[in-house]
């Protein structure tokens, strides 16, 4: 398997595909063509939400070329399907938007058991990325998640890679929100206690195959209670990170 973590494959919201950092090269380089693609939604009943954001990836890819022979969302409607789209696929698009939303139907799906021997090739997008870590950072994004007590940072997810991601690292940084910031109140905090994570602009992505992992642009690395960047844009950097 190969996998692709992203911060956002766009140049912007449903936007162009961002070839920053040679990402068109890399993908075209293993997504075979034409290919057999599901793309997994972050809100399973949300069927316009799904439906848009999965439109939109397919015509942002087709818009520069990149053939699907089959593309079909995966989400409630036909989650009992998702053993024989997996089996069948070459191709597999985590999509963003709330990642608890989607680590639930992940986790329903039991969709770690389905990629044991898969061949293809997996793209996360934002919460998609996130999710790909074996233990997920889960930084909570909305008002009620940042004040809630309760809520759960660290969950369990699909167990590609290590690698703990934050995406749309500027988004954050220069939130002017009166909420508590994610990226300095949050993840920085938590960061002090033995956690360490990768905080991605958009256009940076992580490639990993056969337990080599590289990022590709920009990142900057949260652990100990402090931020500090790694890699520049057109550069590449191979983990582990010293």
């Amino acid at each position: 398997m190969i996998y692709i973590l992203t911060s956002s494959p766009s140049v912007s919201m449903d936007g162009a595909i961002n070839p920053a950092n040679d990402f068109l090269n890399n993908l075209r380089r293993v997504v075979k063509q034409p290919s057999r693609c599901i793309f997994i939604t972050t809100h399973p009943d949300d069927v316009a939400f799904s439906e848009h954001c999965s439109g939109c990836m397919r015509q942002a890819f087709e818009d520069v070329g990149v053939e699907f022979e089959r593309y079909t969302l995966l989400d409630s409607r036909n989650a009992r399907h998702a053993r024989q789209l997996v089996a069948e696929s070459d191709f597999i698009i985590l999509g963003g938007g709330h990642v608890p939303s989607q680590n639930r139907f992940l986790r329903r799906l039991g969709f770690a058991k389905l990629l044991r021997g898969y061949k293809g090739v997996v793209m996360g997008i934002s919460a998609g990325s996130m999710n790909c870590a074996r233990v997920v950072y889960a930084m909570p994004e909305e008002p009620e998640e940042i004040t809630d007590p309760f809520y759960k940072r660290f969950v369990p997810g699909l167990g590609l890679t290590e690698v703990q991601i934050v995406p749309h690292f500027y988004m954050f940084k220069y939130s002017d929100s009166d909420a508590p910031n994610a990226l300095t109140d949050i993840a920085i905090p938590d960061s002090r206690h033995g956690h360490r994570f990768y905080a991605f602009p958009d256009g940076t992505y992580l490639m990993g195959c056969n337990g080599e992992e590289k990022i590709y642009g920009e990142f900057y690395l949260i652990e100990n209670g402090v931020m500090r960047q790694v890699g520049e844009n057109g550069q590449v950097v191979a983990l582990p990170v010293i």
